[in-house]
C-alpha cells in the first residue's frame, strides 16, 4: 500500500477533499491532508484565491513542505488544482517521491528549476473543455509532462468543471470521478 500526501484546492480542506482521501484509505492506503489554509474554507475560487494572494504563494509552497518534513521520503505526491503546484514542486525537488497524482491542473516542469525525476510515474486528470484547465494551458503542460516522463498519462473527462472530483461543491461529476478514483487506485496498487 503507498503513503499519499494530498493537497486540496483553492476552495480549502472541504468536506469533499476529505471524502475523496477517504475512498483511497478504504483502499488500504494511508493518506494525509494538510491543511494549508489553517481550517479556512471559501465559497468559491476567486476567494479562495484571494486569501491565497494575500497569504503568499512563497508561503503556500513553504507550508507544504513544512507539512511533508516529518513524513518519509517515498510518498506519493497528489494535488486538486491549486494543490498540484505544492504537490508537483515537491514530487520534483524532494528526493524519494513514488510518484504524483495531479488534478485539475499542470505547471511547466521548468517552474522548478529541475527535470522531472527518473522512475517518478504521474498521472494527471482534467476536464476536456474545464476553462481553467484547458483555457489557461494546463493541459499543455501536462502533454509535455506526460510525453518527458515516458511512464506518465494524461487523462481527459468530457465536461466544463474544474472541482469535479469534489463531492461537496456543485461542481461534482459522480461518473468521471468514479473513472478518476479507479484509475488512482490501479496508479497506486501498481507502485
Amino acid at each position: 500500500m503507498a503513503e499519499v500526501v494530498l493537497f486540496h484546492h483553492a476552495q480549502g480542506l472541504t468536506p469533499g477533499v476529505v471524502a475523496f482521501a477517504d475512498e483511497l484509505r478504504a483502499a488500504g492506503h494511508t493518506v494525509h491532508t494538510p491543511d494549508l489554509f489553517d481550517g479556512r474554507t471559501f465559497d468559491d475560487i476567486p476567494s479562495g484565491m484571494t486569501f491565497v494572494r494575500e497569504v503568499g504563494f512563497q508561503e503556500m509552497m513553504a507550508r507544504g513542505e513544512r507539512a511533508v518534513a516529518d513524513l518519509p521520503a517515498a510518498v506519493v505526491y497528489a494535488g486538486f488544482s491549486l494543490g498540484v503546484v505544492v504537490a508537483q514542486m515537491l514530487a520534483q525537488t524532494r528526493p524519494g517521491a513514488r510518484g504524483a497524482l495531479l488534478f485539475y491542473a499542470c505547471v511547466p516542469v521548468s517552474e522548478f528549476g529541475s527535470a522531472w525525476p527518473a522512475g517518478v510515474p504521474v498521472q494527471v486528470h482534467g476536464m476536456d473543455a474545464d476553462p481553467f484547465f484547458v483555457g489557461e494551458g494546463d493541459i499543455d503542460a501536462a502533454r509535455e509532462l506526460v510525453a518527458e516522463v515516458g511512464n506518465g498519462e494524461l487523462f481527459l473527462y468530457p465536461g466544463d468543471q474544474h472541482y469535479f472530483a469534489d463531492s461537496s461543491l456543485p461542481s461534482y461529476d459522480p461518473e468521471a470521478t468514479k473513472l478518476l478514483t479507479q484509475r488512482v487506485l490501479a496508479f497506486l496498487a501498481a507502485l
